[in-house]
C-alpha cells in the first residue's frame, strides 16, 4: 500500500510541468480566439458597409484577406487544442501507469511527442496569420 501512495505521489510530482503546459496553451488560444473575433467582426463592418452596393475591388481583397486569415486562425486554435487534449492524455497516461502498475512509458512518450508536433504548427499558423496581418497592414 506504501509503495502505491509513493508512486501516486511521484507521478503528482511529474504532473506539474504538463499543468504549467496546459496553462500556457489556454493561453495562447486566449490570444487566437481574440484575434479570430477581430477578423470576423471586421468582416461583419465591410458587408455592413457593402449592402445593397457593389463591392469595389478593395473591399473584395480585404475580405479575401479575412478569410485567409480567419482559416489560418480556425486551424491554429484546432491544433492548440489537440496539444492540450494530447497533454491531458500524458498526465492521465502517467496515472494510470502508476495505478495500474503498468509501463506505459512510450505512449506517455508519444502522447507528449504528438502534443509537441501539434502546439509546434499551431505556432507557425498563428505566426503565419499574423505576418498576412502586419504585411496587409503596411500596403
Amino acid at each position: 500500500m506504501e509503495t502505491h501512495i509513493t508512486d501516486i505521489a511521484h507521478v503528482i510530482q511529474l504532473s506539474v510541468a504538463p499543468v504549467f503546459l496546459l496553462t500556457a496553451i489556454s493561453t495562447l488560444i486566449g490570444a487566437m480566439n481574440t484575434r479570430l473575433s477581430r477578423t470576423i467582426d471586421r468582416r461583419r463592418v465591410i458587408t455592413e458597409a457593402c449592402t445593397g452596393k457593389e463591392i469595389t475591388s478593395e473591399y473584395a481583397d480585404e475580405l479575401l484577406l479575412l478569410a485567409r486569415r480567419r482559416h489560418l486562425i480556425y486551424l491554429a486554435i484546432l491544433f492548440a487544442v489537440v496539444a492540450a487534449l494530447l497533454v491531458c492524455f500524458v498526465v492521465a497516461g502517467a496515472f494510470l501507469g502508476a495505478l495500474m502498475a503498468n509501463d506505459l512509458t512510450r505512449l506517455v512518450a508519444a502522447f507528449f511527442i504528438l502534443a509537441m508536433g501539434s502546439m509546434i504548427a499551431a505556432l507557425t499558423l498563428f505566426l503565419r496569420e499574423i505576418y498576412l496581418a502586419v504585411s496587409a497592414g503596411s500596403r
